[in-house]
């Protein structure tokens, strides 16, 4: 039995068919026009043409009426169909045997008639051999017209005048030719009221290269489109809650009874890297066919900016649609809710209109469709092609981070860890998603190469420390925080403060709480006693400069997680509502920040509640109780500093794990303060009078302001800080805070500052 070697054979004998069927199409126009024929035939009309045309009856149907050799005739067509036969029982042998014949699957996946597909071929013969151009412009008595017309393709494919009626449908804007834009239609000029048979035809570029074998995705949406071969399988995918059982019982997996009738459309709603990606790749891996992905955000905008070919939005996503079908893959339209946050900002109307039609041309498509966002969405109404289930994809628990950090570092990639790295304290410390974890640890392996370590992710590397994890870690918290509050970096330890042993305690155990957080809430299982405010609220209160800030970094150091610093005096506005967003917008960012956020000068809120004065102290109220609210909420750690802790309420205070008083500092501490104030490297004079200097009844930030201006006049002098130096910067600082020293606070060194 004779087989196709390939599809290029198989493309070229249909070729020759349309060959023959234009041969024929040539000698019936000869026919037609034998005495009319003169050597400018096509560049004018001649009487003798118009007086044919006027002796002939309208729609003549019947070839007898030409001056044809019938008997000739029948034989070409004769020819025709029995090289039609020939074609049609080899290519049913070489789709038996497994041959990839484009043609036929190109028939198969738009559902296109006979006179459909020769439609294509017509077309596709000029485009491979240009030399069909003249033959074009013959049949159409016209050299300008180098492209088939409708009129052209109806006259070489139909026989009577019924069937070139019936063959205009052909050519609507819903039959599949113009719907699934495989052909376009062109004219000659700006008349958009040109008739049917006069449009040109052409064949879409991306068609004649699937028809010639490649698999290459269309220019016009390469950009923001990707054709993945699914690796995924749900004996790989770790998810939390129901959603694997749930995708495993509607592609019908071996493990479940049943196949799904319709194939469905899923929403899959969560923040990135909580594996809506992969669940796709393992239901698209189930159902044998590849994925293809869409960013639907940077669709969206190069809709809004224009895109270089000018096609519409709906133009783009026929075209993305076509893609698909031509690939028979499933489609992942990934960011499909920044399309529905612009209908909630901007023009509400025609965006829903906009989400409706999308919604419903996807129904159109025969295949699996994912959509992908972070925020909830229902669908409104119903499909009539698709099932439709929507599923949560949340951030994973303390113990399913576990497992994702396990997964990752000893299984799926096999990393070369240190022994000094703690799975439990990453999952507890890093609220993280499994892309972040994953992103987290490409960063840490190539924090790790560059300082030297040898070694591929295959091989290892050779000591992925728990330090190359939290820096990959950090690199992957939100960087949009840094626009709301101003990152610190932490450079104090317990031993630079100065604070009684009890209050020292109370920090550690903080350091504590944030460590073992995790441990408590889900190993221990508190986090089933107590599903709201599992985060982590502190007060310090006290006076300016008792080191509430240098606590704060503390803490920051020792957890080793980033501080961000936010002066809520920059965040209260006087117009009401405001406060509220920015205080949404701090802690929608912090989220994912995996921070601790330390609001200072909370005084500028703060206040007893029950003082209501005006409208404005009242909804200081709500704007209290507000950030309360997103406090309980907030999954990490919240400090708050404030001067006067008798500003705020006890029903604030109840709300707080820790209350943590900083006291002004005695003169013992004082003196401490002052002995470890200055750097090691910083030359000191041995007359610098200690115990004397502990007199100043001053906080530990007055005394760091002068250690400093001390230094800059030493530098100004002899190069050594004396007491000299320090008894001026103290004189200085204390004029800064409007209090007058007399000769007597100075004692003996009174001297030194007159």
């Amino acid at each position: 039995m004779t087989l196709y070697k390939n599809n290029l054979e198989h493309l070229l004998e249909e070729l020759y068919r349309i060959d023959l069927i234009i041969r024929l199409g040539i000698e019936r126009w000869r026919a037609e026009h034998q005495e009319g024929v003169d050597e400018f035939q096509g560049l004018y009309i001649s009487e003798d043409e118009v007086n044919a045309i006027l002796q002939a009856p309208p729609y003549r149907s019947n070839r007898k009426e030409l001056n044809l050799d019938l008997e000739q005739e029948d034989s070409k067509i004769k020819e025709i169909l029995e090289v039609l036969e020939e074609i049609n029982r080899k290519k049913a042998e070489s789709l038996k045997k497994g041959k990839d014949l484009r043609l036929p699957r190109l028939t198969e996946l738009f559902n296109l008639r006979p006179f459909e597909v020769d439609v294509i071929l017509i077309c596709l013969a000029g485009e491979l051999d240009i030399r069909y151009e003249k033959l074009y412009s013959y049949l159409q008595n016209d050299v300008t017209k180098r492209r088939p017309t409708v009129d052209m393709v109806i006259n070489l494919l139909c026989r009577s005048m019924e069937e070139r009626l019936r063959a205009r449908e052909s050519f609507l804007p819903g039959a599949p030719l113009l719907r699934n834009q495989l052909v376009h239609l062109g004219g000659d000029g700006p008349d958009t009221q040109q008739p049917l048979l006069s449009r040109f035809v052409k064949v879409d570029e991306r068609v004649i290269s699937f028809l010639l074998g490649s698999d290459e995705i269309d220019p016009r949406v390469q950009d923001f489109s990707k054709i993945i071969e699914p690796k995924m399988s749900f004996k790989d995918l770790l998810l939390p809650g129901d959603n694997k059982d749930t995708l495993m019982e509607l592609t019908g997996s071996p493990s479940r009874i049943g196949v799904p009738r319709v194939p469905m459309m899923l929403f899959f709603y969560g923040p990135y890297g909580t594996g809506k990606k992969s669940a796709a790749e393992a239901v698209s891996r189930e159902l044998g066919t590849s994925l293809l992905v869409v960013d639907m955000k940077t669709m969206m905008d190069r809709v809004r900016n224009g895109n270089r070919n000018g096609e519409s939005p709906s133009e783009i996503l026929g075209l993305i649609l076509r893609e698909g079908i031509l690939q028979n893959s499933a489609m992942y339209l990934e960011g499909f809710d920044s399309l529905i946050k612009d209908r909630d900002a901007g023009d509400s109307r025609s965006t829903r209109v906009a989400v409706t039609r999308l919604i419903q041309e996807l129904d159109s498509f025969p295949n699996w469709v994912f959509l992908s966002g972070e925020t909830q969405w229902e669908l409104t109404g119903a499909l009539e092609n698709h099932g439709f289930i929507s599923l949560a994809f949340p951030m994973p628990s303390f113990v399913f981070r576990k497992q994702l950090w396990k997964s990752f570092l000893n299984g799926r990639y096999n990393y070369n860890i240190s022994d000094d790295v703690d799975i439990d304290t990453l999952a507890s410390k890093f609220n993280f998603s499994g892309g972040q974890i994953r992103d987290a640890i490409f960063t840490a392996y190539n924090i790790a190469v560059a300082r030297g370590q040898d070694g591929g992710v295959d091989g290892g590397v050779s000591g992925l420390s728990m330090d190359d994890l939290y820096q990959g870690c950090k690199a992957q918290s939100n960087k949009k925080l840094t626009t709301l509050a101003r990152k610190v970096v932490p450079h104090y330890t317990f031993e630079d403060i100065v604070l009684p042993e009890d209050r020292k305690a109370q920090l550690k155990e903080v350091c504590g709480h944030i460590k073992y957080r995790s441990v408590v809430y889900a190993d221990w299982g508190f986090d089933k006693k107590f599903s709201y405010g599992n985060g982590l609220n502190i007060l310090f209160s006290g006076s300016s400069g008792t080191g509430k800030t240098m606590a704060a970094e503390i803490i920051a150091g020792e957890a080793k997680l980033d501080l961000y610093k936010i002066d809520l005096s920059c965040v209260v506005s006087k117009y009401i509502g405001e406060t509220e967003k920015n205080l949404s917008k701090i802690f929608k960012e912090a989220e994912t920040s995996n921070a601790i956020l330390f609001f200072d000068e909370a005084d500028a809120l703060f206040g007893k509640r029950s003082e209501v004065r005006d409208s404005h102290d009242r909804y200081a109220n709500i704007e209290i109780n507000y950030l309360l609210q997103k406090m309980e909420e907030h999954e990490g750690t919240v400090i708050l500093a404030s001067n006067f802790k008798k500003n705020i309420d006890d029903a604030f205070l109840r709300r707080m794990h820790f209350t943590i008083e900083f006291p002004f500092p005695d003169e013992k501490s004082r003196e401490r303060i002052w002995r470890n104030i200055f750097p090691q490297e910083t030359p000191l004079g041995r007359d610098i009078d200690f115990r004397f200097l502990a007199k100043f009844k001053i906080t530990g930030g007055n005394i760091k302001n002068i250690a400093l201006c001390a230094a800059f006049l030493a530098a100004g002098d002899s190069g050594v800080v004396r007491m000299e130096h320090i008894i001026r910067a103290t004189k200085r600082e204390f004029q800064k805070m409007g209090k007058l020293l007399t000769p007597g606070d100075f004692g003996k060194y009174y001297k030194m500052v007159i």
